[in-house]
């Protein structure tokens, strides 16, 4: 992240039918620094565990290649050269595809195998020029190269083949979904909400083309979704002020804060509600045996129980459970990790006053103390996301 702009990527996968593990794999990293943010897709011949190994290695190796500004032929060459060639099929055991971009919106792009990326600024389609070239000892495979400026606004879109194929022999769709009317899908999506996330983009896409196979994915589907634009603000306040005398300053912060704002724990929503003289009203929508139910605050975009569900908002975010589509409807830890995964900078307030009822030795373990949560859950938002994450206590 750098000035204004910020670089948002996310991704959504879904399974073969039958298979416990994705064979695609979607790695991102952010070099500081350079205000760069590197995207890789790869996609591993065949699906299951021998797969995603065989992703996974491209894609740590494309990573590595990318962020060190290495020839793209050099790059397309050493990854070619390490990975196994199918016997039987004589192709090799991964495709991948390389989008590296820096806050000033300078782009490049490498890609084998898999469907060529879509460049949507606002709802039409850009095709930026690409050089194609083969290698000298692989004749047979194709990379392609591109080097672009991308615009305030642009959306990049990547995917396995398992999106431009889904629905392959189903009637309307004989040669499967293709990449064109995955555009026009995209489009339409932006058209309806311009200010969709890259999170729920990628979602809705995996979704369709979900559909598409009849709910029972035929091959490992994988969307990723870059977004070039202004930063995305979220706060959330936890826990009561250590002093009661500071009450009112956490009503205020919430009233004046600039952007989304989340609400952690039954004693913090009290004082903001009583600070604000704005009355709380629990959402029965969405019931769950395990998690809290939200409740509602006219101006707050979300409420709910503290600890526990900030622990297991902490636990989704290890699983990556946001990259696979939810089997049931949400509860408030999954809608507390979207409202992060959908924002760029994300401030904690802390309350640092005691909470008795966490002391008690036969509460559960998951509902560690509160500080020791936020912290966890900043720095996977931090290493893993690539959010940019303030702490404060109060």
């Amino acid at each position: 992240m750098t000035g204004e702009n910020v670089i948002d990527v996310s991704c959504c996968q879904q399974a073969k039918r039958g298979q416990n593990i994705s064979g695609d794999v979607f790695l991102s990293r952010r070099i500081k620094e350079e205000g760069r943010v590197i995207s890789v897709l790869s996609d591993g011949l065949g699906n299951g565990v021998k797969a995603a190994v065989l992703a996974n290695l491209t894609a740590t190796m494309a990573l590595k290649y990318a962020a060190s500004f290495v020839d793209v032929r050099q790059s397309a060459r050493t990854i070619m050269d390490t990975l196994p060639i199918c016997e039987v099929r004589k192709i090799s055991y991964s495709t991948f595809t390389i989008v590296d971009t820096d806050a000033d919106g300078n782009t490049r792009t490498i890609e084998h195998g898999n469907p060529d990326f879509v460049l949507l600024r606002g709802t039409a389609e850009v095709r930026p020029p690409k050089a194609a070239f083969a290698l000298e000892q692989w004749k047979d495979r194709v990379i392609s190269h591109a080097a672009f400026q991308t615009q305030l606004g642009d959306r990049i879109i990547c995917c396995s083949d398992g999106v431009s194929q889904s629905g392959l022999g189903q009637p309307g769709l004989p040669l499967g979904w293709r990449r064109e009317r995955l555009v026009d899908f995209a489009a339409e999506l932006v058209q309806r909400d311009r200010d969709i996330s890259t999170a729920r983009l990628a979602r809705e896409i995996v979704a369709r083309s979900l559909q598409n196979d009849g709910a029972a994915a035929k091959d490992d589907i994988t969307c990723g979704v870059i977004h070039f634009r202004h930063p995305r603000k979220l706060l959330i306040v936890t826990g009561p002020p250590f002093n009661k005398e500071r009450d009112g300053e956490l009503g205020e912060l919430v009233q004046t804060y600039c952007g989304r704002k989340a609400i952690c724990g039954g004693t913090t929503t009290e004082i903001v509600s009583r600070a604000l003289h704005r009355p709380v009203r629990l959402d029965l929508s969405h019931l769950d045996p395990e998690i809290p139910p939200a409740s509602r605050m006219d101006g707050v975009d979300l409420v709910t129980e503290g600890t526990l569900t900030l622990a297991r908002a902490a636990l989704l975010l290890e699983q990556d459970a946001h990259l696979r589509l939810p089997a049931a409807a949400p509860n408030a830890a999954h809608n507390l990790v979207a409202l992060m995964l959908e924002s760029d900078i994300v401030e904690f307030v802390v309350g640092t006053r005691i909470n008795e009822a966490h002391q008690d030795p036969n509460v559960p373990v998951e509902l560690d103390l509160r500080r020791n949560i936020v912290r966890r859950t900043g720095e996977l938002l931090e290493n893993k996301y690539l959010k940019q994450v303030t702490l404060r206590f109060l």
